[in-house]
C-alpha cells in the first residue's frame, strides 16, 4: 500500500492491464479469509458490462434441479454513493446448466458492508456443482436515481392507459 491509501489493483480490468482512471467509480474490494487466493472479480473482455464473481466455498457446492443454494464470494465491497452492485446469473451457465438467482438481479446497496454471497438456483434437469474459484455470477455497478414520492388524487392519462401483461398482443 501507499502510505495507507487504497490498492489499485490490475484485477478488475480487462487481463489486469487497465490503468487506474480517476474519472471512473471505485469499487472497493477487501478480501475476507476465505478469498485470499481467489482473483479478485474482473471484467472479461473491454466492453464487459460485469466483473465475473468466484465461489470461495471451501467445499464444492451442489445444487439439485429446484434448489435454491448461498455462494459465498468471501469479497466485501463499498460501492461508491450514487451507484448499486447488480448480481447477476452468467448466461453460458444459465443456458447450458440452467442456473439462476432467483432474486435477480440482486441488489446491493452503496451502504452495505457484508459479505457478497450470491442467491443461485437451479432451474435445469441435472444437478450443478459450483467448486472454489470457478466464475459463478457477474456483479455489474449501475448508476441509481433516488426520487421524491408525491402523492397524487390521479396520474396523467397515456395512450397505454392500464394496459398491462400482454396488451401489444404478443
Amino acid at each position: 500500500m501507499r502510505h495507507g491509501g487504497p490498492r489499485r489493483a490490475k484485477s478488475g480490468s480487462v487481463g489486469g492491464h487497465r490503468r487506474y482512471n480517476p474519472r471512473m467509480p471505485e469499487l472497493k474490494i477487501r478480501r475476507g479469509p476465505d478469498a485470499a487466493d481467489l482473483p479478485l472479480p474482473a471484467y472479461q473482455t473491454e466492453l464487459s458490462a460485469g466483473l465475473d464473481l468466484h465461489a470461495s466455498c471451501r467445499e464444492p457446492i451442489t445444487i439439485a434441479p429446484g434448489e435454491i443454494k448461498l455462494v459465498p464470494t468471501g469479497l466485501f465491497v463499498e460501492i461508491p454513493p450514487g451507484y448499486e452492485g447488480q448480481v447477476r446469473a452468467r448466461s453460458g451457465l444459465a443456458l447450458k446448466w440452467g442456473l439462476s438467482l432467483p432474486n435477480a438481479p440482486g441488489t446491493i446497496d452503496a451502504d452495505y458492508r457484508g459479505a457478497l454471497q450470491v442467491i443461485l438456483g437451479n432451474v435445469g434437469a441435472a444437478p450443478y456443482t459450483i467448486e472454489r474459484g470457478m466464475r459463478f455470477a457477474q456483479l455489474v455497478i449501475a448508476p441509481i436515481a433516488h426520487v421524491t414520492v408525491v402523492e397524487v388524487e390521479e396520474l396523467t392519462d397515456t395512450a397505454r392507459g392500464h394496459g398491462g401483461f400482454g396488451h401489444t398482443g404478443r
